[in-house]
């Protein structure tokens, strides 16, 4: 019998000093809390050394030095690096953490502003990073560590000043958002969203939603694409890819077997669709998730001791 999965992510909780609006960390691969976990908090991450996997939300990909990535709040994610066994890598990862109320905070504050909000929308798909502004963003968030007092705040804003400039420079990784940003939708669009997440393994048709939605099909077609960018039919066929890719990362359940229950007619054309959108096979995809997934997770408290033996011998530095 196969062992039971244990890859829904780990919840983290994230302790920020008192007299700071972020918390800003370095540490080491593997480390105990290097794992598939999320949080109610953003998290800006860079991967400054070793190539691998990472996952992100329901997105699988590989990694190189620099990778410069911002997640959302609960958007969970983790970062594989291909090692050799029982080989450490010191500082591998730098990163911020921040709460909305301190997005919003920060955003309010003047006009000028504004402009990173849509950054902060991205966000709930997770979102890399290229370019100059992944260079921008690597160079001011070493700074941040270094800064302190109101020099770091103000850092901040130019670190996300810079990264919000070029959205040409970033791409969503998540296929769909997962359910964590605080902005309400339309009504329309929540009933809509909400009939497509409950019933996606059932024949859909866009007629009997639109009605469902007070509007007339053509209507409710233009209304939908201007408000997801996807076009209905696009946005069904995301939903059950969607719940493919959680079924394939938390159980051992047939291939085929999913290919129905996720609501596509045959499995021909699931396996085109899954590889058009996730960039790889089902199988290859769940190869991946259970790695990335179950990393590190074989003895958590040999690493917590292991971890505490190095706060003594190095004074603490978290």
């Amino acid at each position: 019998m196969r062992p039971d999965l244990k890859i829904v992510p780990d919840f983290e909780m994230i302790i920020c000093a008192p007299a700071e609006s972020f918390r800003w960390n370095m540490h080491d691969y593997p480390y105990f809390g290097a794992k598939w976990h999320h949080h109610p908090e953003y998290e800006l991450h860079l991967t400054r050394t070793t190539s691998g996997m990472m996952m992100v939300g329901d997105y699988i990909g590989e990694f190189k030095p620099g990778c410069l990535v911002l997640t959302g709040p609960n958007v969970p994610h983790n970062w594989v690096s291909d090692i050799e066994p029982g080989k450490l890598i010191r500082n591998r990862d730098m990163l911020i953490q921040f709460t909305a109320e301190w997005a919003d905070r920060s955003t309010g504050l003047c006009p000028e502003f504004a402009g990173i909000r849509p950054l902060y929308e991205d966000a709930v798909y997770g979102v890399e990073f290229f370019g100059a502004t992944a260079l921008a963003g690597q160079r001011l968030l070493a700074q941040i560590g270094a800064a302190h007092g109101a020099e770091r705040v103000l850092l901040f804003m130019q670190l996300m000043v810079a990264l919000a400039r070029n959205p040409s420079e970033r791409r969503k990784l998540s296929r769909l958002a997962h359910i964590s940003s605080h902005a309400e939708l339309p009504s329309e669009l929540d009933s809509a969203v909400r009939y497509v997440m409950e019933h996606y393994s059932d024949d859909i048709d866009l007629a009997s939603v639109a009605k469902s939605c007070g509007l007339e099909p053509q209507a409710f077609s233009r209304f939908f694409k201007r408000q997801t960018g996807h076009t209905f039919a696009r946005y069904v066929i995301l939903a059950r890819v969607y719940a493919a890719c959680a079924l394939l990362t938390q159980t051992y359940r047939p291939i085929t077997d999913i290919c129905f229950e996720v609501g596509f007619n045959n499995i021909a054309n699931f396996n085109r669709q899954f590889y058009k959108i996730c960039g790889r096979t089902p199988s290859d995809y769940r190869r991946n998730a259970h790695r990335i997934g179950t990393e590190a997770r074989a003895d958590p408290f040999r690493q917590i001791r292991a971890f505490s033996a190095g706060l003594g011998a190095v004074g603490g530095k978290v």
